[in-house]
């Protein structure tokens, strides 16, 4: 299959934060499982109801020919910060540069003290419905980039409780990339919204791609609070039948999720979930593990509503 790479003047638009879950590591593999459609540019809007870090979104925007994209998430910094990079993305490289710069001319022990002091000012700031927060939004990435792990969690009360991370030199303020992603983001409508908005947006020229918080493996991978909100069984229940709604109003869809068969072979869950569909299981690496030596490769699922010819 060929197809068109579209990239943009000021170089290939990447995530412009670390995700846990995130697909980077996965768009070759991904890449065999699209609908046909998208390949032959009968496809002109993608639609992303869990936006997250926006591997997948990147790639399908630069690669293929697609006319508009619709991206949703429930993380209202997040959303945020996409539409900060839209839309603000000079202001946002210089409180960023600033901060990069603060921030590397720092002894080990100020640095931990600036992150510290930083994240409390992030938690105790109050986002206005409606209104951008430019400030906020280069607070969220700086965390991201020296945060432990690159992880994104938040308790009860929506406050980023992540520690402080070691890295001797970390990228703050990618410049490049980030006007890459304005750029990128131009043709892309954001909504800090429930997924269930999407629906609005899918029709037959439709690629519809579902990332949800994962299905725990187990309790020690139970990590679901990207957001103060949980994604339990049920939810994930309720997911499927949104993911059939959409597949009836004549979109190409796929989802992605975990593979209880990895801890118990007879866990079904998915399978009799998704029983109506076409249910592939792919290969990925463990991203969230403290112990380096475990984090082997793993089974995930990919859900489609579509014959994949591989």
């Amino acid at each position: 299959m060929e197809f068109a790479i579209n990239i943009n003047s000021t170089g290939y638009a990447k995530p412009f934060v670390k995700w846990a879950g995130g697909k980077t590591q996965l768009l070759n593999t991904f890449e065999q499982y699209y609908p046909l459609p998208l390949f032959e540019g009968k496809i002109k809007r993608y639609i992303e109801p869990f936006v997250s870090g926006g591997a997948v979104l990147f790639e399908i925007l630069q690669k293929f020919k697609i006319e508009e994209a619709f991206i949703f998430d429930i993380n209202n910094d997040l959303i945020n910060t996409y539409v900060v990079i839209k839309n603000n993305v000079d202001t946002l490289v210089e409180c960023l540069s600033e901060l990069e710069r603060r921030y590397l001319k720092l002894s080990k022990d100020a640095r931990k003290d600036m992150y510290y002091e930083i994240r409390e000012a992030y938690n105790s700031r109050t986002m206005k419905d409606d209104q951008l927060d430019i400030e906020r939004a280069a607070q969220f990435i700086f965390l991201n980039r020296t945060c432990f792990n690159g992880l994104y969690r938040v308790n009860r009360a929506g406050h980023f409780n992540v520690p402080h991370g070691d890295y001797k030199n970390p990228t703050i303020c990618d410049e490049k990339n980030l006007y890459a992603v304005s750029s990128l983001l131009k043709k892309v409508q954001i909504f800090a919204c429930d997924y269930r908005e999407s629906i609005k947006y899918a029709d037959k020229y439709s690629f519809v791609y579902f990332d949800p918080p994962y299905r725990p493996l187990n309790v020690t991978s139970n990590f679901t609070s990207y957001s103060k909100f949980d994604f339990t069984d049920e939810d994930q229940i309720q997911l499927a039948h949104f993911f059939a709604e959409v597949n009836n109003k004549g979109a190409f869809i796929m989802l992605s999720n975990s593979d209880p068969k990895n801890e118990n072979p007879d866990d079904n869950f998915f399978d009799e979930l998704y029983k109506n569909f076409y249910i592939h299981r792919i290969k990925a690496k463990r991203a969230i593990n403290s112990n380096g030596e475990k984090r082997g490769f793993i089974s995930e699922i990919l859900v489609t509503n579509y014959k994949v010819m591989i």
